[in-house]
């Protein structure tokens, strides 16, 4: 009998329990574009720089209409920038499953798709001013071409392993992506690790030390034992953090300085040593990010250590007819004011410090802008590194073209932080915030159904830009109650009733909450 050395061929009534069936060049797909985020995190993370998933990211914020970022802030909260880079992540991954799939018989299209993702990727991170102009590009090209060995690795491991009729061949397969997948995450671990660790050496922000002198002020007495009313001065590793930085910025102390430039007579700047030995003041001010809705939790209120913005303009000499002020940051991000609310006598700073503390890396160390009656989008400034003097029609900052107000004056509002949805019946504190910073909050008023307003009791302002918590005692019956809560600022406005959302300046309207108690 004649014996054939030719591998028998698989019947095609088969079940596809193989690796390299139906399924199996998907998850080697998604594997490998995993192995390609994992090596661009790692190499980032060990020079320091950008990794492609965060410049496709900034990409992502800078090019988003105004009403996706604020569906992504209403959403997601201070939880955005983890929510995009997820997401991102994850869209990379079906795409690398599609890839896979077309690419079984020709690698052909996955060197198309693969080199495509490393071009955008790369361009998209060396527009970031902290990435440098070879650093992407380098990282690219390495992803890129682990991400292709992989995929061809295990595409062709699966092929072999049919050819040769291996019975547990679906297992072999799937061990083998998942080491991929293994070696990916320990990349992108390792990555984040480094990157960390080099961003903290380099900033040296645990080695400053800020020491408010005889400026420090003492807290009033405020309300803050009352179980689930936010603090008078919020700590910060709680205060909210919304900016358009998907990673923090990493800044080098030693390099870092502000200069003073456009309409101006002193064109100057100024290193962190110098801005230390300037004489500096300590002032509780509130800020509020213009996305936050009613109720929401993007408002904080901290204790400022700093120099006054009026000081360092001083020094520069304000030509006639500068009537705004446009502060940069070391990632590009730009905000604009007019430049009289500077010098109009209001707590408008360039902090060194947040509570006693230096600024942490997330909330702009070395120096920041801290301006009181202004959302943050226009004033802000985090990582500061530049302030031009421009007049008010000759630039419109990142958020002004994308749809929101160029002035941008905090509204007065109210929040009720307490009690929670479902209370036993007797009494129980409704209490919380309001925040009218630069005016000053005069009373607040609270409506439990229709009982009418009722005065509620304030604690003592620490200034007119910080804001105050208040309290009412109200003895709760069984049942479903409403209850809503007003604001009347120093000037006697009253906040009205309509609901308006955040864009394009603010919202408005009273907070209201439904308690049961039962």
């Amino acid at each position: 009998m004649e014996t054939s050395l030719e591998p028998e061929t698989p019947s095609l009534s088969q079940p596809k329990t193989q690796a390299t069936g139906r399924f199996g060049p998907a998850l080697f797909g998604a594997v490998s574009v995993a192995l390609s985020f994992g090596i661009s995190e790692l190499l980032a993370g060990a020079i320091g720089a950008p990794s492609l998933i965060q410049g496709v990211a900034d990409w992502v914020v800078d090019s988003a209409p105004p009403g996706v970022k604020d569906w992504a802030i209403s959403t997601f909260g201070t939880n955005d920038k983890p929510a995009l880079l997820i997401g991102i992540v994850m869209v990379g991954l079906l795409l690398g499953g599609v890839v896979g799939l077309i690419s079984r018989r020709r690698i052909g299209p996955a060197i198309a798709a693969f080199g495509a993702f490393g071009i955008l990727a790369a361009t998209a991170t060396a527009s970031n001013p902290a990435s440098g102009t070879t650093g992407p590009w380098l990282i690219a090209i390495v992803s890129v071409i682990a991400g292709l060995v992989a995929l061809r690795w295990l595409l062709n491991r699966g092929q072999s392993s049919s050819a040769i009729g291996e019975p547990d061949q679906g297992r072999r397969g799937f061990l083998r992506a998942t080491s991929i997948g293994g070696l990916a995450l320990l990349a992108a671990g390792v990555g984040r690790v480094l990157f960390s660790s080099n961003r903290a050496a380099a900033s040296q922000q645990s080695e400053v030390t800020v020491n408010p002198g005889t400026s420090d002020i003492p807290i009033a007495a405020t309300f803050d034992g009352l179980e689930g009313l936010t603090p008078v001065v919020v700590p910060n590793a709680d205060f909210y953090r919304i900016d358009t930085a998907i990673v923090v910025p990493r800044v080098d102390l030693d390099g870092w300085s502000l200069s003073f430039s456009g309409m101006v007579d002193n064109p100057y700047s100024i290193n962190f040593d110098e801005l230390m030995e300037l004489p500096m003041v300590e002032r509780y001010v509130t800020l509020s990010c213009v996305s936050n809705p009613i109720g929401g939790p993007l408002v904080g209120n901290a204790r400022w250590l700093g120099v006054p913005l009026k000081d360092l303009l001083d020094r520069a000499g304000v030509q006639a007819g500068a009537d705004q002020l446009v502060a940069r940051s070391v990632d590009d991000f730009t905000v604009g004011f007019p430049t009289a609310v500077a010098i109009d006598g209001r707590e408008a700073l360039l902090a060194v410090g947040m509570n006693g503390e230096a600024l942490p890396l997330e909330h702009g160390f070395p120096a920041r802008l801290v301006v009181s009656g202004l959302y943050g989008y226009v004033s802000a400034t985090k990582w500061i590194s530049e302030i031009e003097l421009t007049t008010w029609d000759g630039f419109d900052a990142y958020w002004v073209p994308r749809g929101w107000s160029k002035e941008a004056p905090i509204k007065t509002q109210s929040r009720i932080d307490t009690p929670g949805r479902r209370i036993e019946p007797g009494e129980h504190y409704i209490a919380g915030v309001a925040w009218a910073p630069n005016v000053g909050i005069a009373r607040v008023e609270v409506e439990v159904d229709t009982g009418g307003w009722q005065e509620a009791q304030l604690t003592e302002p620490l200034s007119e830009d910080a804001w105050v918590q208040w309290r009412l005692l109200y003895n709760f019956g069984s049942g479903s109650h409403r209850i809503r809560v007003r604001a009347t600022d120093a000037t006697g406005f009253t906040q009205g009733e309509n609901q308006i959302p955040p864009a394009p300046n603010g919202a408005e309207g009273w907070h209201t909450i439904s308690v049961t108690v039962s």
